[in-house]
């Protein structure tokens, strides 16, 4: 696992240990993900719900986001996110926080331009991170769901957020929402 591009490209990122922890993001359906926002990345907050190793909010920082906030519940995640934020030289700009994403939407003082969530598969857990995560978007925010070709996500989530991109590489899908008229490209 790679950053792929932009001012940590070519870094090797470490993983967390034991496939039922985390299911690294491959370097097409990632390189898919920043294809799709590439011009909202410059200057941005971002998320990176249920971080596992990092490697998704370590691209964001990579390719000019101002900071990223790094949220997971699980330790060897959390050892793994700090590992690749210092070996990447993201220290200053990164946040991480050790807590379930439930807590931390709750809790949260910032609002985010651009959320980026790669769960657990099979468990829906998108459908219960939506409704939350919402009302800590932007106007101009944009919310990138990873998640199994077989799970099916709702058209429109809470406070004007609509399913506007389903992109499909295998057996894996990347659902795409913002609020109508907040399209670029």
């Amino acid at each position: 696992m790679r950053v792929i591009t932009g001012t940590a490209r070519g870094r090797k990122l470490v993983t967390v240990e034991g496939a039922d922890l985390v299911r690294p993001t491959t370097d097409r359906v990632k390189e898919a993900i920043f294809s799709a926002i590439q011009f909202e990345i410059p200057g941005a907050v971002v998320l990176d719900l249920f971080a596992g190793s990092g490697q998704l909010g370590i691209e964001a920082l990579s390719r000019g986001a101002a900071e990223c906030h790094f949220v997971d519940n699980a330790a060897p995640s959390i050892k793994a996110v700090k590992q690749n934020i210092e070996h990447c030289g993201f220290s200053e700009t990164a946040h991480v926080h050790s807590m379930p994403f439930s807590a931390f939407l709750k809790s949260a003082r910032c609002e985010f331009d651009i959320a980026l969530l790669d769960p657990p598969y099979e468990r829906k857990i998108i459908q219960k991170a939506l409704p939350i995560l919402t009302p800590r978007m932007s106007e101009r925010g944009v919310i990138v769901c990873e998640h199994e070709s077989g799970c099916v996500l709702p058209h429109e989530a809470d406070n004007g957020f609509e399913l506007v991109k389903l992109l499909r590489h295998g057996n894996i899908s990347l659902s795409i929402y913002r609020k109508p008229g907040e399209e670029t490209m």
